[in-house]
């Protein structure tokens, strides 16, 4: 519930500064997005929440729970991770705000970007993509969120 409160506070900003944005959409991606910790709380969860939506007649919410690992992850390394080889970057605004609202959250509180930075450099190393990837979504959702 913390990552839907941040994203929707996070879309309504958004949308305050004249970008087109589903707060709705937004509300039940958040929602919805780990979904497929039922299943596994590995990486792969992603997938299998993206599985659990489409049965249930919810294609459009599955790329939340797709997209949301990391930044995102590309095709490269969707396969060195085991996953099927495609992209899992968010591609909607909809779907940038409910993976940084994701990142921003820890239990159920709301962390700084540089803490979870640290954490990404202390798990990956301070070269790995995915911290570079954070980085612009990161810059992404504040410049449409506050003009920064």
């Amino acid at each position: 519930m913390a990552v839907e409160k941040k994203a929707v506070e996070l879309a309504e900003l958004v949308k305050k500064r004249g970008y087109e944005v589903d707060v709705e959409l937004v509300r039940l991606g958040a929602i919805l997005h780990d979904i497929g910790r039922s299943k596994t709380h590995g990486i792969k969860h992603g997938i299998e929440g993206g599985k659990i939506l489409r049965k249930l007649g919810l294609p459009k919410l599955s790329k939340f729970a797709e997209n949301h690992l990391g930044a995102g992850i590309p095709r490269e390394e969707a396969v060195k991770l085991g996953l099927p080889a495609r992209d899992f970057m968010p591609r909607t605004i909809e779907e940038k705000i409910v993976t940084y609202a994701d990142k921003l959250i820890e239990g159920n509180q709301v962390v700084e970007i540089g803490q979870i930075l640290k954490r990404f450099e202390s798990e990956l190393g301070s070269t790995h993509p995915a911290i570079t990837r954070l980085r612009k979504l990161h810059e992404e959702v504040m410049r449409m969120s506050r003009g920064g």
